[in-house]
């Protein structure tokens, strides 16, 4: 990887997070010249890390799924140095926590699976079926169902309204940051299959180290960092210095706010913002990698960073991260720690907050029907991906910048 400024491109990516790197990756690989342009001084969009005072802090909380098939196909796994998370949540309902989990790879827990302890029979074998086709049938089925809301769709899997309330919508209300399960049902089971077929994790390096890997396959020359566009013009970019960079064709792989700006024809959907807080402590809370989620709505996950990976906090120190959606207005932060106190059970008061991160359009609201794919092209020479063109996700954001080099590639005549 290097700034190197070499001749002009003939392809201009905007945006180096995952769909911009994958769409620069494959374009360099099919022999094109290609500038990735960058606004801030690193790659990775909403997918980065920061390091400080021995702390690492993804900006915003994230999980790794190792199930997603580009991730199968981009990422080599051994170098990130994994770290598993349970498979499954505790969830702080009405009656007292409640540990929901895979009993084929948490045996533990498999007695707290038996009909009456948790859950009734029925809402029992209404997951199980869901699971079993969402694991086992080709996700092309999923595209073909009619869509609608997650909520519709538990309620016709024959899940009680008892267990969506207090169990589903808690953990699902912080895998798609909204609380009334209005998400695409399509996206939900493409969402529960990568769950049971894969194992959510963090790199010992931080979220950031997945897009650094992406990073490290460019050729020298392409990615330039603190290089922000301000117009995509008629015959390539313009930058905020002023500098014209000319261009055949421009993909624009940035977030959506921001390519509704470049690009003033495009449509975009409303997005998700979600606040996540770091405390640090001298104890870890909770001797486990495992989220907690909240039935209350107070929070929507928390769990110990350092009880997945050691790696994120200095020796001797608990990292704790807990996640709400909206912003951090005054008095919040408090309002948080009095909750943590009672999901810990234990006294928060002396717990500090390492920091707070905001991430304003973390996730595109896919409302129903949502279009799992949808083509990159604009107009001639002009493209525009990201995971608001495709699903919410590594997943989503990588296939769109796939799709958008494919199609590059095919308009001007040098498909594979």
């Amino acid at each position: 990887m290097s700034d190197e400024h070499h001749g002009a491109p003939d392809t201009v990516v905007v945006g180096a997070g995952l769909a911009g790197l994958a769409c620069a990756l494959d374009l360099c690989r099919a022999g094109r010249q290609v500038a990735l342009l960058e606004a801030s001084d690193g790659v990775g969009g909403r997918m980065r890390t920061d390091r400080r005072d021995g702390f690492l802090l993804d900006r915003g909380f994230q999980v790794f799924n190792t199930s997603y098939p580009q991730v199968k196909r981009r990422i080599e796994l051994r170098s990130l140095r994994l770290r598993p998370f349970t498979a499954g949540v505790i969830a702080h309902t009405p009656a007292g926590p409640v540990r929901l989990a895979d009993p084929t790879r948490e045996l533990r827990t498999a007695g707290m699976l038996l009909p009456g302890r948790v859950l009734s029979a029925r809402d029992l074998a209404a997951l199980a079926v869901l699971t079993a086709q969402d694991a086992l049938l080709p996700a092309s089925s999923v595209r073909r169902r009619p869509d609608g809301s997650t909520s519709q769709a538990l309620t016709r899997a024959g899940v009680s309204d008892a267990v969506i309330a207090d169990l589903l919508r808690p953990f699902l209300s912080g895998v798609f940051l909204e609380d009334r399960l209005e998400t695409s049902a399509r996206f939900f089971h493409l969402v529960w299959r990568s769950m049971v077929r894969g194992s959510l994790c963090l790199p010992a390096d931080g979220i950031g180290a997945v897009p650094a890997q992406l990073a490290d396959g460019l050729p020298g020359g392409v990615l330039r960092l603190g290089t922000p566009v301000a117009e995509v013009t008629d015959a390539g970019v313009l930058l905020k210095d002023g500098t014209e960079v000319p261009s055949r064709t421009v993909v624009v792989a940035t977030d959506p706010a921001t390519a509704a700006g470049l690009l003033p024809d495009l449509t975009v959907p409303d997005t998700r913002t979600v606040t996540t807080y770091y405390h640090a402590t001298d104890r870890s809370p909770m001797a486990e990698p495992t989220l907690l989620v909240d039935s209350t709505g107070a929070i929507l996950n928390t769990c110990v960073l350092s009880e997945v990976a050691p790696t994120y906090a200095p020796p001797g120190t608990a990292l704790v991260s807990t996640s709400v959606l909206g912003t951090d207005p005054p008095g919040r932060a408090q309002t948080v720690l009095r909750r943590l106190a009672e999901l810990y059970g234990t006294d928060t008061s002396d717990w500090r907050q390492v920091a707070a991160a905001t991430v304003e359009g973390a996730l595109p609201a896919m409302l129903p029907p949502w279009p799992l794919s949808r083509t990159t092209r604009l107009g001639p020479g002009r493209y525009v991906c990201g995971d608001h063109r495709a699903t919410g996700s590594a997943q989503g954001a990588l296939a769109s910048g796939t799709r958008a080099a494919r199609e590059v590639m095919a308009d001007l005549g040098t498909g594979r």
